[in-house]
Order: C-alpha cells, then sequence, then structure tokens
C-alpha cells in the first residue's frame, strides 16, 4: 500500500536517514553480521537511502531495489545514479517480486511488511528469491504499534491480521526460515536475522 502525506514526510526526510545509517543498520549488523561481496535485495526501497546503507554499513557488492510507488522509484534512482552498475531499482510488489528463484545472498526489510495486507505472502516470496542459506534482515513496527488509536489515526497502514514479534517469527519459521537473532523494544518494534533453510 502506498504511503499516505503524513508518512511521505517522517520517510522522506534527513531525521529518517539519519536513524537508518546510524540506529537501525547499527542493530542489524549487530545481530546479522556484515555481508562483503553479496548480492543483496531491499523490498520497499523507497528514495534509496536503505540502498546506501546496504552498500556503505554492510559491503555489499550489489544492491536491488524496489518500491510499488513509482514516484519514489524515480527518486531512488537520482539519488544512486552515481552508484554505477551496482545498484538495480523497479517498480514492483513485495508478494509478486520480479526476481528469479535463489538470486539474492540477504534481503532486507526496512519497516514494510506492517504496509502489505497480506506479509504474509511477502515473505514466502522472499524466502523464495533468497539462496539456501541466505539471510533476511528485519526491521518492523509490531501489532501494538500500528494499532494504537493515534498512530492508526495519522498513518494510514492495514489494520487487519497485523503482527506481533512472535507472530512474525513463527511465520517467518513457517515459510522456511531459521530465526538466528532478534531483539525488540517492548511491544513496538522488533528487529529478526533469519536465514533461508
Amino acid at each position: 500500500m502506498l504511503l499516505n502525506r503524513v508518512e511521505e514526510l517522517a520517510m522522506n526526510n534527513p531525521l529518517r536517514a539519519a536513524v537508518q545509517h546510524h540506529g537501525e543498520a547499527r542493530i542489524l549488523r549487530r545481530l546479522g553480521g556484515g555481508l562483503p561481496g553479496a548480492r543483496v535485495l531491499e523490498i520497499g526501497c523507497g528514495r534509496g537511502v536503505g540502498i546506501e546503507v546496504i552498500l556503505d554499513r554492510f559491503g555489499a557488492a550489489w544492491v536491488d531495489g524496489f518500491d510499488l510507488d513509482p514516484q519514489m522509484v524515480a527518486r531512488a534512482r537520482g539519488r544512486l545514479a552515481r552508484r554505477g552498475d551496482r545498484v538495480r531499482v523497479w517498480t514492483s510488489d513485495a508478494t509478486a517480486i520480479d526476481a528469479p528463484d535463489a538470486a539474492y545472498d540477504a534481503v532486507f526489510d526496512f519497516a514494510i511488511l506492517h504496509h502489505i495486507p497480506h506479509w504474509w505472502d511477502a515473505v514466502g516470496e522472499v524466502h523464495r528469491v533468497l539462496r539456501g542459506g541466505g539471510r533476511l534482515y528485519v526491521e518492523e513496527p509490531l501489532r501494538a504499534f500500528i494499532t494504537n488509536p493515534f498512530w492508526a489515526w495519522l498513518l494510514e497502514h492495514p489494520q487487519n491480521d497485523r503482527f506481533d514479534a512472535d507472530d512474525l517469527r513463527t511465520a517467518l519459521v513457517d515459510a522456511g526460515f531459521r530465526v538466528d537473532a532478534q531483539r525488540r523494544l517492548g511491544q513496538t518494534f522488533t528487529w529478526i536475522i533469519a536465514t533461508r533453510v
């Protein structure tokens, strides 16, 4: 689902970029390690900040990314043009990823699954495009945050079938992942590293 105006402003500002570079990247790298020489996919890449993080903080050699919003894809292409052929960005849907099976060493989800009405379909697609032994890096807000009346009023997120940390962990295992590490911030956020088995 596309972002509303409030969320678009929240996701496309220097503070959000700083949080991704210095907060989320540090937590995910501590949990899952670096990815030197890897081919990586970011689902829901927005304006391309996450792709920069994956290249600069995790050491990936190539990063592909897609977003449902063509305007975000255009922003990402402009932002990442200097990265040359190390980066590819296109418009796509996380429930039908336009990539071959076992194409990636790692996939990143910087808070995208909670936007997807049938998020478990996206988990299955991520499993499909990861090679055996490939890692999934997840940072997600949880049901308690998404369904909070204030945030539900301000931000447009699907409200049905949202996940808590245990639901997400179970869905990953059911899809064929092994959860290697998980960190939680109360009942509001989780970070997970999972390996495709």
